[in-house]
């Protein structure tokens, strides 16, 4: 086990497999990759489950053809700065994720064959005092993820097709939600906040321009910790644990 490790909590112990589900290229960066970067130094096999290309967002001169597979590109880039090698895209419509039966089964598929030990997703409710954080997309997806890891994926009589696809039913033992009201889990990303900002940095074309990336996420980061009650200049990442048991 490493020191980097020390930044979870000492009744959180670490999961050997964890999914990691989000709407855009770029959300698990701004929201959880210093937590990822703790996970996979310790040894934790980490996926990415990507629902979509991310090809409605800005994307300088690059021709509108060409955004997805860009936005793709930039975020294998980013998942390798905290040690992530496994990114999976579902290829939903960037903008127009609906929460539904379809995109519950596909999440519930990648849950299935990854079996993960936690799951880790966005906040499916809307922060009116930070709303860019509540994007339509994102409340959709964590809904559909949080319906997808109880009941859909350990339900043997769930979405049939997954069964005759051959994946079996899995329980998911944790899930995490990143942001939003009343965390109860805060990781401590001091020893990985170099490697949350160069997965930032690797989204070029989302924080190409952004000139005081390092100092504004860094603010972000100990406004977190601070909160949390950690010592002064500590950085951290908060979620909201949920029962699933």
């Amino acid at each position: 086990m490493t020191d980097l490790y020390d930044g979870l909590p000492a009744d959180e112990q670490r999961p050997e497999t964890a999914l990691v589900v989000f709407a855009h290229p770029d959300d698990i960066d701004f929201g959880a990759s210093g937590t990822v970067a703790v996970l996979t130094a310790a040894g934790t096999r980490v996926t990415y489950c990507v629902v979509t290309d991310g090809d409605a967002g800005e994307a300088g001169e690059t021709p509108r053809h060409e955004v997805a597979v860009l936005r793709q590109t930039e975020q294998r880039v980013a998942a390798t700065a905290v040690g992530v090698d496994d990114v999976r895209f579902l290829g939903w419509p960037d903008g127009a994720v609906v929460e539904g039966l379809d995109l519950r089964r596909d999440i519930a598929r990648a849950i299935r064959l990854v079996k993960p030990e936690l799951v880790i997703t966005q906040n499916p409710e809307r922060n009116l005092d930070r709303i860019y954080s509540s994007h339509p997309d994102h409340r959709a997806v964590a809904s559909a993820t949080i319906d997808a890891v109880y009941p859909d994926a350990r339900n043997p009589w769930a979405h049939p097709e997954l069964d005759d696809e051959g994946h079996r039913p899995h329980a998911v033992p944790r899930l995490w939600l990143m942001g939003g009201p009343d965390p109860d889990l805060t990781v401590d990303i001091t020893a990985t906040f170099d490697a949350k900002v160069a997965a930032l940095a690797s989204h070029t074309s989302q924080t190409g321009h952004w000139a005081d990336l390092r100092s504004s996420i860094g603010e972000w980061a100990e406004r977190a910790g601070r909160q949390a009650g950690l010592a002064e200049g500590r950085k951290a990442e908060r979620f909201r644990r949920v029962d699933t048991k």
